[in-house]
C-alpha cells in the first residue's frame, strides 16, 4: 500500500531541492504527476479522471478526481485533490478545502485504497490571523477540520454546509518563500 503523505512530502522536498516553480494548481497538478510517475513505474498517474471511471456509486460532491493512481486490475486505486489558491478569497477558499476533504471521503468510502487531500498556500492568511472565528478556527486554530461546515460567504451563507463523517487533523508543514501546505490523508 502507497504512503501518500510521504510521497507528497517527498515531491515538496523534491521541488525545494530542484527549485522547481509552483506557480498555480495547474503547475502544482503537473509537477506532482510527473514525481509520481518517476516514483511508481508499476502504476498508472492520471489526471481529471471522472469518477464514474472507478465506481457506479458517483454521486459525489466533484465528478473529477485532480490525479488517481491505480494499478492494472484497479485493486489498488488512490485519488488526490489540490488547492493552490492564488487570490486571496480567505474564507472561501478553506470552503472549498473542506468541499476536496469531503469529496476525498466519499472516493474512500466507494473503494478508494486511500486518498489525500492536499492545500498549497502562499499567503498567511489561510493559516495565521486574528479572526479565529467559524471556518478560519479549523486552519489557523485546531488544525483539525470535523463536523458540519457551513458556507462562510456569498449566496448560501449559513445555509449550505459540508458535513464530514470523520475529524481530519492536519498540520501546517513550511516550504520556502513563507509558503506552507497540508496533508490529509483518508
Amino acid at each position: 500500500m502507497l504512503n501518500l503523505r510521504q510521497l507528497v512530502d517527498d515531491f515538496f522536498l523534491f521541488v525545494q531541492s530542484k527549485s522547481i516553480e509552483i506557480y498555480n494548481e495547474f503547475s502544482l497538478q503537473h509537477e506532482l504527476g510527473i514525481f509520481l510517475r518517476e516514483k511508481l513505474p508499476d502504476y498508472r498517474i492520471q489526471f481529471e479522471r471522472n469518477v464514474s471511471y472507478f465506481t457506479p456509486d458517483n454521486k459525489t460532491i466533484k465528478k473529477e478526481i485532480d490525479i488517481t493512481i491505480f494499478n492494472e486490475d484497479k485493486s489498488e486505486k488512490y485519488a488526490i485533490e489540490l488547492k493552490c489558491p492564488l487570490n486571496g478569497q480567505y474564507p472561501e477558499q478553506m470552503y472549498s478545502f473542506v468541499k476536496d476533504i469531503k469529496f476525498m471521503e466519499e472516493l474512500k468510502n466507494r473503494g478508494f485504497t486511500k486518498t489525500a487531500a492536499v492545500a498549497l498556500v502562499s499567503d498567511r492568511p489561510f493559516y495565521e490571523g486574528r479572526n479565529n472565528e467559524g471556518i478560519y478556527k479549523f486552519f489557523r486554530e485546531e488544525y483539525s477540520v470535523y463536523g458540519c461546515i457551513f458556507k462562510p460567504t456569498g449566496v448560501g451563507k449559513n445555509k449550505d454546509s459540508i458535513a464530514l463523517t470523520s475529524r481530519h487533523d492536519f498540520i501546517w508543514q513550511d516550504l520556502s518563500d513563507g509558503r506552507k501546505y497540508y496533508v490529509i490523508v483518508i
